[in-house]
């Protein structure tokens, strides 16, 4: 029970240092995203990829400050529940007016479960659930922009609006020709448009800050007539000629979703109050859970808490059972599922079959590789949990003896809190979105006949390694069974204990055999680097099938010689950031007068 005195001034003084961490974090947080729209306009970047990548560490470095201030100042692991107990609702207090609480109740548990026992870890101690309501929270400072504007343009005048509303932005470099991009955008719209009556509440809604990513900035928004809303977004690009243009008009919540796909870098926006942006993006893509869309605007922390919160949720009104992933068992990963919830639990195993030189720690490395890198829509972004509880008979007993073979150190079975039931730990896992592996998608597909699905698919494939090498990954292991298939189609890599940085590697042809003794050899008879990769020698483990070989040499036989990788190589090398869009080819207006 909560005390019904706030009594302990010690209390309110832990409460407004852990709120001063926080606050310095969101500010440091917010003025790093600020600055993307000038790195944008002067076309740095390397800059804009090295920010995106830093900003990622932003929050454990303030969490790590605040838990040592606590300690430092007033010993905060000895003082006795009832101040404990007091700290949180001193802060709730203090979230009064805030623009940020969500986050900021967040960063508390961050601090506070890495100073308590967790036997605290229950709602009178930390934010199990929300204390602060984030509906309707606007900043209310007589500078400050809303959260969206709002423009009511008739037939007439839809052309100069959508002039005025990228102008609103004023980026500090000058359009190719604005208004000609207008009239591309017009004509995409007025095909949304052309038959429809305009109603008397027609309007154009957009964010105010625009969304920036790698070489692009994204002007987010929706058009309203009557009951019908459309969501839609403008990419802006660098034009050839070194002005801006409008790339093109992505439509209707599909698109919206491969804009802010799990697999897409992280985007830089300047938000005062994020929960407003988050509820306006809803309302474009409804069926993103709110935890993706704080993921997508950089506030993975916050994803991580609301996402852990609705696996709660769905434990709690489901009753099937943890059980080992159907397909393939990998080499490094022990895979299991929930098959009621999309998502997959991965865990390290502590044995390795001695083809995989590797360990623990290198292969978390990887993983937080991704996570800091442009995943360019095709490597699935992982949440990554420690100390993880489920409820002992949600597992299946077969599940229970695999992580008991193959990964030990990671189980903990037992009642830690002495309340009769017995749980589950995992000390350490990853969780990703579930897709349906490659392998199998293409044997339901010959199965089935479905040559065009073959096509579709083993394309899909080619291009999202082509996708890899343009942001320098050389995914390593490229066997089919390490790549899934989203909702959409859309093929992504999600087995990353063997991803190098392109420019690391050296790709080298095979050499010519000197006699026919190491001609007929069937063994590798040349010396081989550790970086070494020979990319002639893939055929044979990805193309058996001569339905699939087909269709690959056809479209991607280049991925098969060692001057493709190694053009890549040395253009990256040479400082070129290559475009990948998030977006279709043909949507693109004037696609010889652009670059992402």
């Amino acid at each position: 029970m909560f005390p019904q005195r706030l009594d302990s001034p010690l209390a309110y003084d832990i409460a407004k240092a852990l709120m001063d961490g926080f606050n310095r974090h969101y500010r440091l947080f917010r003025t790093e995203s600020a600055r993307a729209k000038h790195r944008f306009e002067t076309a740095d970047w390397h800059g804009q990829q090295r920010a995106q990548r830093e900003r990622i560490e932003f929050y454990d470095l303030r969490v790590k400050e605040a838990s040592q201030r606590l300690e430092k100042e007033f010993r905060a692991h000895e003082q006795p529940m009832e101040v404990w107990q007091q700290v949180k609702l001193h802060y709730i207090g203090l979230l009064i007016d805030h623009h940020q609480p969500e986050l900021a109740e967040t960063f508390f548990n961050s601090v506070t479960t890495k100073i308590l026992h967790r036997t605290y870890f229950h709602n009178d101690f930390i934010f199990v659930r929300p204390a602060v309501s984030t509906e309707y929270i606007e900043n209310d400072e007589p500078a400050a922009l809303p959260t969206y504007r709002a423009y009511y343009p008739t037939r007439e005048t839809l052309r100069d609006t959508i002039a005025r509303i990228v102008d609103n932005f004023r980026l500090q470099r000058p359009f190719e020709d604005l208004q000609r991009d207008a009239g591309f955008v017009l004509k995409a719209m007025g095909g949304r448009l052309a038959q429809v009556k305009l109603r008397a509440n027609f309007q154009i809604q957009v964010l105010s800050s625009l969304f920036y990513r790698n070489k692009g900035a994204y002007v987010v928004g929706k058009i309203i007539n009557g009951f019908n809303e459309v969501p839609f977004a403008l990419p802006i690009l660098h034009g050839k000629s070194g002005g801006l243009v409008i790339d093109a008009c992505l439509f209707g919540e599909d698109e919206l979703q491969m804009l802010f796909s799990f697999a897409r870098a992280y985007f830089m926006v300047d938000m005062e109050v994020p929960s407003a942006y988050v509820q306006f993006l809803r309302s474009l893509m409804p069926r993103k859970p709110r935890a993706e869309i704080y993921n997508a605007l950089g506030l993975a922390k916050q994803g991580k808490t609301l996402f852990y919160r609705d696996f709660l949720h769905h434990l709690k009104h489901s009753s099937d059972k943890f059980r080992i992933a159907p397909g393939i068992k990998g080499m490094v990963m022990l895979v299991f599922d929930l098959p009621s919830f999309p998502y997959v639990f991965k865990v390290i195993k502590d044995y390795y079959p001695p083809q995989k030189d590797t360990t623990r720690e290198q292969i978390k490395g990887k993983y937080l590789l991704v996570k800091q890198h442009d995943r360019v829509g095709r490597m699935a972004d992982t949440l990554e949990y420690s100390e993880v509880a489920f409820a002992r008979d949600r597992f299946e007993d077969e599940l229970i003896e695999e992580i008991r073979r193959f990964a030990p150190s990671q189980l903990e079975i037992g009642d830690r809190d002495g309340d009769g039931h017995e749980e589950v730990v995992i000390k350490h896992l990853y969780i990703e979105r579930r897709m349906i592996p490659l392998n199998i998608y293409l044997q339901e597909a010959f199965d089935a006949g479905a040559r065009e699905q073959i096509e579709r698919a083993v394309i899909e494939y080619g291009n999202a390694i082509k996708d890899l090498v343009a942001a320098n990954i050389f995914p390593g292991d490229m066997l089919w069974k390490n790549f899934g298939v989203t909702r959409n189609g859309k093929v992504v890599f999600y087995d990353y204990d063997e991803i190098e940085y392109l420019t690391d590697c050296q790709f080298r042809r095979v050499p010519a055999p000197r006699n026919e003794e190491e001609e007929l050899s069937g063994e590798v008879w040349w010396s081989v680097g550790p970086k070494d990769v020979f990319p002639e020698t893939f055929g044979p483990f990805l193309l058996g099938n001569p339905a699939v070989r087909e269709v690959f040499l056809k479209h991607h036989g280049d991925l098969l010689q060692a001057d493709f990788w190694q053009s890549h190589k040395e253009r990256i090398h040479s400082g070129h950031v290559y475009d990948v869009f998030p977006y279709e080819h043909d949507k693109r207006f004037m696609p010889e007068k652009a670059e992402l």
